[in-house]
């Protein structure tokens, strides 16, 4: 079907070998391509490469919209494809320019992340029984330390006693892309860590700092478990899971003036716009304020 557009496979295959993505990621680029390619064949005859134009690209977005309903989020992930293929194209002299250098992307409708009330965090800290074997310390800590850092569950699973720093109480942290940040805690937190460590089974065999009562790391599964299980107990939202305690340690932090630059350290963020969405619960938590108390609202 795709046999005028050779560069398909070319493209491909660059993905595959120069690029070395992973398979999942592949079929995505493949998916997206051959779609806008069966549509083309269907609509205009299959033009070549270089005579697709703007015009022909928008309305294939056209047509992704209004007749398959897909979101913003969708549709723009299928016009980074087309800008990866065209940029190759470029690239291997086959066209001169590209019809995605005026392709505007959707904008997408940032969603408020959703944390757990700080009463609420108390709650299952102060009041929540855990019990008082291996199990039940593990599961204490694992929430402790989520709340306390931000760290997302990869980061978790993955930290290592080599980490915890008992002198200057901070944890070094390694998140995405290998890089490294350190966060700092409590007195509490650490010595608490530090009597976990120290009596873990598997004893220094074992470089993770969380384990089961085997002494076998724990698992993103496991964890994420914990997580629902305890949440459950004190908060109705709709997912209890790690990454609302991470949602939720930098709600509290803005909400209660922490710079937004030290949030964005703190939490491993690559630019400042992804730090900035915690502000907007804090404005929306003031609307609501403001609505209920205020007179003339």
């Amino acid at each position: 079907m795709f046999a005028q557009y050779p560069q398909k496979e070319a493209f491909l295959n660059y993905l595959r070998f120069e690029k070395r993505y992973s398979q999942h990621t592949i079929i995505s680029y493949q998916n997206d391509l051959e779609q806008f390619l069966s549509f083309i064949i269907a609509e205009f005859d299959g033009p070549g490469v270089a005579e697709i134009n703007a015009a022909i690209v928008r309305s294939w977005l056209a047509h992704l919209k209004q007749e398959e309903d897909l979101t913003a989020k969708s549709i723009n992930r299928k016009i980074s494809t087309l800008k990866s293929f065209y940029k190759f194209l470029m690239r291997e002299g086959i066209v001169a320019t590209t019809p995605m250098s005026i392709i505007n992307a959707p904008k997408i409708s940032k969603r408020l992340p959703v944390y757990v009330e700080e009463k609420d965090i108390q709650t299952l800290f102060d009041y929540v029984e855990f019990s008082d074997d291996w199990k039940g310390r593990t599961e204490k800590l694992v929430l402790q330390l989520f709340y306390n850092t931000g760290m997302r569950v990869s980061e978790l699973v993955n930290l290592k006693t080599s980490q915890v720093d008992y002198a200057y109480n901070h944890i070094k942290v390694l998140g995405k892309g290998n890089k490294e940040r350190i966060i700092p805690v409590n007195k509490e937190l650490i010595t608490n860590l530090q009597d976990y460590i120290k009596h873990k089974p598997g004893g220094d065999s074992i470089s993770q700092v969380f384990v089961n009562e085997k002494g076998k790391p724990l698992y993103a599964r496991q964890v994420y478990n914990m997580v629902k299980k305890n949440l459950s107990l004190v908060t109705t939202v709709n997912k209890k899971s790690p990454h609302i305690l991470r949602h939720s340690f930098a709600t509290h932090l803005t909400s209660n003036g922490a710079d937004l630059n030290a949030v964005k350290e703190l939490l491993g963020h690559s630019s400042l716009a992804a730090t900035q969405v915690y502000t907007h619960n804090n404005i929306e938590r003031l609307k609501e304020v403001f609505k209920k108390a205020h007179p003339k609202a």
